[in-house]
């Protein structure tokens, strides 16, 4: 659900947060690619974002991360690395929040190491929390790509097709939401719902929102506040994080009782009807109508998104969006065979 709210919330908040009241942190697990740009793009603006003590809970990396959060620590003296046993980006926020924040931290941002933030980012988040009086700020996601397949993912991954219209993937209106691309938290609220759900490797943010939802929280989405998000860059690792997801909501709906969204069965529907169709098919050739019509759509999509952006990168996009929605059904499919939680009533 999305309600647009009074046009004078929609504007983009003006820096009046007290730098002393927050705390960011940044969840990272083998991100020396970009955990350098993430933080350089956090510190970038105001000079009151050296006064924000920016944590960088590592749940353990293996590819150099920590050695470059340790060679940033000397330019930025905010900067701190934690290091988060659970692992989970899910945990290492609610580290952070445990043991990072003072007496007067009154609003957490949550960055994530895939992005690219925007100048002053972290009072920003807070300036929205303050003046709307949200308990949580969510921002949209413009992904952008660097390899030719993260182009053709990210020219996707926004549209229809990739993500099914969340409001927070590329949207351009700011209202309240029952659910975003988490940015920052009134604390207070934050520690009254227990944080996330340690548990969860995915899929965190929509859990918490439910919460929050059942408790009278309110999710305020600033599109004046908007991150440039870099996509997976192989179909492995695209395929694996879609699966996860996949896994996380349906642990979510289970946890909560609730049901699957039109746009979320959609993917569902092509799967398995994609599998029928060619278990079928050899005994019933009508049946591979069902595989064939769904691989058809995403060749004209890999076609349109290549013409429009006029790079061949754009025929990556229907193999991105495929990928997605077969791995994100599988991994929704797989979770339903498995053990459900009990319900949280």
């Amino acid at each position: 659900m999305l309600t647009v709210i009074d046009p004078e919330l929609a504007h983009t908040p003006a820096l009046k947060a007290d730098p002393t009241t927050i705390l960011a942190a940044i969840p990272a697990l083998n991100e020396a690619r970009h955990i350098e740009d993430c933080i350089r793009s956090l510190m970038t603006g105001s000079p009151l974002l050296r006064l924000v003590p920016l944590t960088v809970a590592d749940g353990g990396s293996t590819d150099g991360t920590q050695a470059i959060v340790e060679r940033l620590k000397s330019e930025f003296p905010n900067l701190h690395l934690l290091h988060n046993p659970g692992r989970l980006q899910s945990a290492a926020v609610n580290l952070a929040a445990e043991t990072k924040a003072s007496e007067r931290t009154r609003f957490l941002v949550r960055c994530d190491a895939h992005s690219i933030y925007p100048q002053n980012f972290i009072l920003l988040v807070a300036s929205a929390l303050e003046r709307t009086g949200a308990a949580s700020v969510a921002v949209p996601m413009d992904a952008v790509g660097e390899t030719c397949f993260e182009k053709g993912n990210a020219w996707v991954v926004d549209t229809l097709l990739g993500s099914g219209g969340s409001a927070h993937r590329g949207g351009r209106r700011s209202a309240y939401v029952d659910h975003g691309h988490h940015a920052g938290f009134d604390l207070n609220w934050f520690r009254q719902l227990g944080g996330y759900d340690p548990t969860f490797s995915h899929n965190e943010d929509a859990e918490y929102d439910v919460r929050l939802g059942k408790a009278g929280g309110k999710v305020w989405l600033d599109a004046g506040i908007r991150i440039r998000y870099v996509p997976r860059g192989s179909v492995r690792k695209l395929a694996r994080q879609y699966f996860n997801y996949g896994k996380g909501r349906a642990r979510n709906l289970a946890k909560h009782g609730q049901r699957l969204k039109l746009r979320q069965a959609v993917p569902i529907s092509a799967f398995a009807g994609s599998v029928v169709g060619l278990a079928a098919g050899p005994f019933f050739l009508p049946a591979f109508a069902l595989p064939l019509g769904y691989a058809s759509i995403l060749a004209g999509a890999s076609a349109a998104v290549a013409l429009k952006r006029k790079s061949l990168c754009g025929l990556y996009a229907g193999l991105a969006a495929g990928t997605m929605h077969v791995c994100w059904a599988a991994g929704y499919l797989w979770q339903q065979t498995q053990r459900k939680p009990r319900r949280v009533t």
